[in-house]
């Protein structure tokens, strides 16, 4: 017998403890029969002022992953999503492949959605789009990062915006007009804009931009439970998020 409420599919996602933006954003989009089982990430809402003390953020991530994943396993997922984003762009394309291994080794082969790939995966959905401008609430060590992995794709990247957040818990108070802002900066010059960091609440704002900039205008959260909405066989059209979810 299938579970009685996600009948059709149980997500298990694995976000830090400070994020507030996921997992609403997650269940607005979420299809009728679908099921988003959220486990945190324990992490301490550091202070984060320049490059270093953000790499302290991201040590902390890091050390408490894979446990937070070994207990997600527990309610028999069929994909685990992550709902994080620094560290699935991290050293490039080649991080990427490592880091989406090494989950795939600890979940024994459960199928694992990623940010960094399922942003690439709807840039090609969209097709023709060769040019990106970026945005992020990292530190300039986290920009870099971001502008390796997709360049190692092929991108050109016109511009990254980063709103150097103050810590993992405040990237939520980032608000919709300063996001806004941030989207018309960064879409000069581009096929397509782009926002990294899972904590930025732009899946709504990003939705509004593609009708004033008359690009596409990416997400990762949306981009992040699309690919494993389709991924997992699922093609239920959901509105409200822009054209991702919508039309592909």
């Amino acid at each position: 017998m299938p579970d009685s409420l996600g009948h059709r599919l149980k997500y298990a996602v694995i976000a830090p403890s400070t994020n507030t933006s996921v997992q609403p954003e997650y269940d607005d989009m979420r299809p009728r029969g679908v099921t988003n089982h959220f486990q945190r990430i324990a992490i301490p809402d550091t202070k984060v002022t320049d490059d270093e003390s953000f790499m302290v953020m991201l040590q902390n991530i890091r050390d408490a992953t894979m446990d937070s994943v070994d207990v997600a396993m527990t309610m028999d997922p069929a994909c685990v999503v992550m709902g994080m984003s620094a560290e699935t762009f991290w050293d490039g394309a080649d991080g990427a492949e490592r880091l989406t291994q090494r989950m795939l080794e600890r979940t024994n082969g459960v199928p694992v959605v990623m940010g960094s790939t399922a942003v690439d995966a709807a840039l090609k959905a969209y097709g023709g789009i060769k040019k990106i401008g970026v945005i992020t609430p990292y530190m300039p060590v986290g920009d870099n990062q971001v502008r390796k992995f997709f360049e190692d794709l092929g991108y050109e990247v016109t511009q990254v915006k980063g709103l150097k957040s103050p810590s993992p818990m405040l990237i939520a108070h980032e608000t919709p007009q300063t996001l806004k802002r941030a989207a018309e900066e960064v879409s000069e010059g581009a096929d397509a804009v782009v926002q990294c960091g899972t904590n930025l609440a732009f899946a709504k704002v990003a939705a509004m931009a593609e009708f004033w900039l008359e690009k596409p205008v990416v997400a990762i959260n949306t981009a992040t439970y699309w690919h494993a909405l389709r991924s997992m066989g699922i093609t239920d059209k959901v509105d409200g998020f822009g054209s991702l979810l919508l039309e592909h």
